[in-house]
């Protein structure tokens, strides 16, 4: 176990001391900005994040605070929820996902090789998924979707990343009415609903050429310690090597990879 270093035992070492790798205060006060991350856009008030974080509230409260004073998290002054901050948002924006893909692409290629398909990883922002890695065979020539999100509602990405939030979050993720691109694509909000609850039953979704007609695949999503979608992992291919027979044997290995994908970023 790593050991963990308290506020009192910073207090008291001197200048050749050399400290543990963590902080106990620094650790508490990360586990506050995943929380308050996973509430967003709703957020939340300092009791429940105290509580969700095994923490006292006092100790939420001066956290908390802290947080605020320096715009990682903010206050709404009427309902006293928590939000993240503008200084969350613009480091995010400028952090960029090299790291990330990184720490993540022996999965892709490992999955690639296993399953003969093309792998992706996407992640999930507030208003939809952008792909940010993928492998594809030496041999197949592949659709690259590196920077490039899509609808929601006809990839298997997209219906993995909605099927875990809340559904009144999800619904309010969708364009309305739903756009049609090939025979297969579902328009019907109260049909995609339903689907969505049964993706999320089954632990995977699936997509049968609803973005594009030849393309089929599956996609697992890659939860928080709150169980909402960090990413989404996919396996996909053209309909002749990806047909709908092979998605039963296909989405538990996307489901196992989105687990590895989970380890290796919140370890």
């Amino acid at each position: 176990m790593t050991p963990v270093t308290t506020d009192a035992d910073v207090s008291e070492v001197g200048p050749d001391t050399v400290l543990p790798s963590r902080v106990q205060s620094v650790d508490r006060a990360m586990r506050l900005l995943e929380v308050v991350a996973a509430t967003a856009p709703r957020g939340e008030t300092v009791a429940t994040l105290a509580a969700r974080c095994d923490i006292n509230r006092a100790t939420a409260w001066r956290l908390l605070g802290t947080l605020e004073a320096h715009s990682l998290v903010e206050r709404d002054p009427t309902t006293n929820r928590y939000r993240i901050g503008l200084a969350m948002i613009r480091m995010s924006a400028s952090a960029g996902y090299d790291g990330l893909v990184r720490r993540t692409r022996h999965i892709l290629e490992r999955v690639s090789e296993q399953t003969g398909e093309t792998t992706d990883l996407a992640v999930a922002g507030q208003h939809g998924v952008t792909y940010v890695g993928e492998v594809a065979p030496p041999s197949v020539m592949a659709i690259n979707w590196v920077a490039r999100e899509v609808p929601l509602h006809a990839t298997s990405t997209g219906k993995a990343f909605l099927a875990w939030l809340p559904p009144e979050e999800a619904r309010g993720l969708l364009d309305v009415p739903l756009p049609r691109f090939t025979e297969t694509t579902v328009t019907d909000l109260d049909q995609l609903m339903a689907e969505l609850a049964s993706i999320r039953e089954r632990g995977y979704a699936e997509c049968a050429g609803e973005l594009e007609p030849a393309l089929y695949g599956v996609s697992a999503p890659v939860l928080n310690l709150d169980g909402r979608p960090l990413g989404i992992f996919s396996i996909w291919g053209p309909v002749s090597r990806v047909p709908v027979t092979r998605f039963a044997a296909l989405g538990p290995l996307a489901v196992e990879a989105a687990a590895e994908v989970r380890a290796a970023l919140l370890g």
